[in-house]
């Protein structure tokens, strides 16, 4: 198997971990009523008995004349999303063996995860200003990622000595928790969204962790009907994922093994060919040009590179040997490509305890789709 395979499964947690985080919950808010048109709500508000138990202080807020949402609610999603990421330090060995880096020989092509999944999201308002909630994902990945190995010739120039691309398919399931601080005033309003999620896919040794800021701002427009709105807003999302990432994974799982044996023993010869190449470079220059620094950091590149492209295309080529049981193990540090993107949403709510919403997120390397559907009810 090769980096492809680790940076595929990478590519996907990321993707899976963005997925199931990037969901705010149903644009609710604790609303300050003001103006004169409201004059009739905000002395029924103050007169009224607040009847739940949550949020705390939700009796002190409606004497204050705020409109509060039903207390709880329970919202389903639905999410697509095309994101990319940056591999960094990457080691890859082969059955159980060492792991050789290769960060310096490695090059992708393209590294883009695809994924769609559901989400479902519980959420309590605990304080009129302050709603928590909890995230039970599952998802359904699949990434494409294609890169070439590339070695050095004894002038210098880097080539290929090998491409490949694979596919990988995984099922993973996330939990985690949010809170979201947020307040309107006169139907505009301001919500800032934070969570932290674990993300359990079997390829991994443990579970991937992430964090996401998302700040919100919107304005809610009223109908004839009181309970009726519709909700529009801008914003931000923020996706922070741990950088560390080790696992393990069948050589057969991800990598389309038919014809890669001949391109193996051609990525092989190419890589001996160049430190032929390299070595005669060397052999060649008298012991004046060999203490130059310039001539020393070119041929100890060369070799560090030639060594790495060797020992994994060898790796690579005993594995396929036996592919039906051979593994690949794998260390890498990841980042997503662009920590931000913009999104705008709209929600519509056709009454307190019902309410739809659409999100859009896009710019720099992420986009995403998410349509929800959400209950509410007083607790």
């Amino acid at each position: 198997m090769s980096p492809t395979f680790f940076t595929m499964k990478t590519v996907l947690i990321a993707s899976f971990v963005f997925l199931v985080q990037n969901i705010p919950y149903a644009q609710v808010y604790s609303n300050k009523e003001v103006g004169k048109k409201n004059a009739d709500l905000i002395d029924s508000l103050k007169a009224s008995e607040y009847p739940y138990a949550l949020p705390i202080l939700g009796k002190e807020a409606t004497k204050r004349g705020f409109t509060l949402p039903y207390s709880a609610g329970i919202g389903i999603n639905y999410l697509w999303q095309e994101s990319d990421l940056v591999i960094d330090n990457l080691q890859i060995g082969f059955n159980n063996g060492p792991l050789y880096s290769l960060s310096e020989v490695i090059r992708f092509d393209n590294a883009t995860s695809t994924a769609s999944g559901v989400n479902i999201r519980p959420d309590v308002w605990l304080f009129p200003f302050l709603n928590i909630y909890g995230i039970v994902a599952q998802a359904s990945p699949s990434t494409a990622v294609g890169f070439g190995v590339y070695v050095p010739d004894a002038d210098g120039n880097w080539n290929n000595v090998i491409s490949l691309n694979t596919e990988a398919n995984f099922e993973a399931t996330t939990f985690g928790f949010g809170l979201t601080p947020t307040i309107g005033v006169g139907g505009g309003w301001m919500a800032l969204d934070m969570n932290f999620t674990w993300s359990d896919i079997a390829e991994l040794d443990k579970p991937a962790f992430a964090t996401v800021f998302g700040p919100r701002f919107g304005k809610t427009f009223k109908f004839k009907n009181p309970e009726s709105n519709i909700a529009v807003w801008v914003g931000g999302f923020r996706l922070h994922l741990n950088t560390g990432t080790n696992g393990s994974l069948a050589l057969n799982e991800v990598l389309d093994t038919e014809g890669l044996q001949a391109k193996v023993d051609n990525g092989i010869a190419k890589v001996e060919d160049s430190q032929q190449q390299v070595d005669a470079w060397w052999n060649g220059l008298t012991s004046i040009e060999q203490k130059n620094p310039v001539n020393v950091a070119k041929y100890e590149t060369a070799n560090r590179a030639l060594t790495a492209a060797g020992n994994f295309l060898n790796g690579l080529d005993e594995s396929l040997n036996d592919e039906q049981r051979a593994t690949v193990q794998y260390s890498l540090d990841k980042r997503p490509k662009d920590m931000w993107n913009f999104i705008i949403g709209s929600q519509y709510q056709y009454n307190r305890h019902w309410m739809v919403r659409f999100e859009y997120g896009f710019l720099g390397s992420r986009n995403q789709i998410i349509a929800g559907l959400q209950y509410r009810f007083g607790l």
